[in-house]
């Protein structure tokens, strides 16, 4: 691990970033931790960084000489992604990461792909109106009546709910099969899903609400971590 907090922390990336995406962010996590070019855009918004990790391919020479060298986290190995370098060193209860939706759709879809890679790493991808996270074990939240709760399968898991419109009780869902998109909340929503394969995607401005929830959850509401696919090799 590179970075260890007690609080949540700030991801960014350098994909598509609004000033209002940084603002809420470090409003609610601090600590600010770029990937790779994502430390152009942090510097270019007066973010302070406490750490930058990545292959350094997309940073500016600029920015790599203004940042101080023990900030600098080079990983040269080439078969992963530089968000999947950053998240899978980053000990934290919770990440919000900006900068990773929007842009090239393959990007995004390598995105979701390290989500579920990283279970146990509780993530919230922050867009510019939606939310984007895996679904835990459990997750209790508060959402006003009609709010959208898409559901897409990045694999096979079956599950229950309480406060949908459309229950998914007894689906079986796949992503060659049977979706969940497009559903909505009647209040309060209650979701259990049986594996680590379930993408949520809610809105934007449910975005404390939800961080309270994954902050109560009990340890029990949470995926444990799998093998780890990539071993860092970091360049001094």
């Amino acid at each position: 691990m590179i970075v260890h907090e007690k609080v949540p922390v700030t991801l960014i990336g350098g994909g598509i970033v609004h000033d209002l995406d940084i603002k809420d962010a470090v409003s609610l996590a601090p600590i600010c931790v770029a990937a790779d070019g994502g430390a152009d855009v942090a510097l270019a918004s007066g973010v302070e960084l406490a750490a930058v990790i990545g292959d350094f391919d997309s940073i500016s020479p600029e920015t790599q000489a203004t940042l101080p060298q023990h900030l600098q986290h080079r990983i040269v190995e080439q078969e992963s992604t530089d968000f999947d370098k950053a998240l899978r060193n980053i000990d934290a209860p919770l990440v919000l990461a900006i900068g990773f939706s929007g842009g090239r759709f393959d990007h995004q879809l390598a995105v979701l792909s390290v989500l579920a890679a990283y279970p146990d790493r509780s993530c919230i991808l922050v867009g510019q109106t939606e939310l984007t996270l895996l679904c835990p074990p459990v997750l209790d939240l508060s959402l006003d009546p009609g709010s959208v709760v898409s559901l897409f399968p990045l694999g096979p898991v079956q599950g229950t709910s309480t406060g949908l419109e459309w229950p998914i009780d007894g689906l079986h869902f796949d992503p060659l099969g049977r979706i969940g998109t497009s559903n909505r909340a009647m209040g309060p929503v209650h979701l259990e899903v049986d594996a680590p394969h379930m993408i949520c995607f809610l809105p934007r401005e449910v975005l404390p609400n939800l961080m309270q929830a994954l902050a109560q959850a009990p340890r029990s509401a949470q995926w444990p971590a799998r093998a780890v696919r990539c071993k860092d090799q970091h360049q001094s």
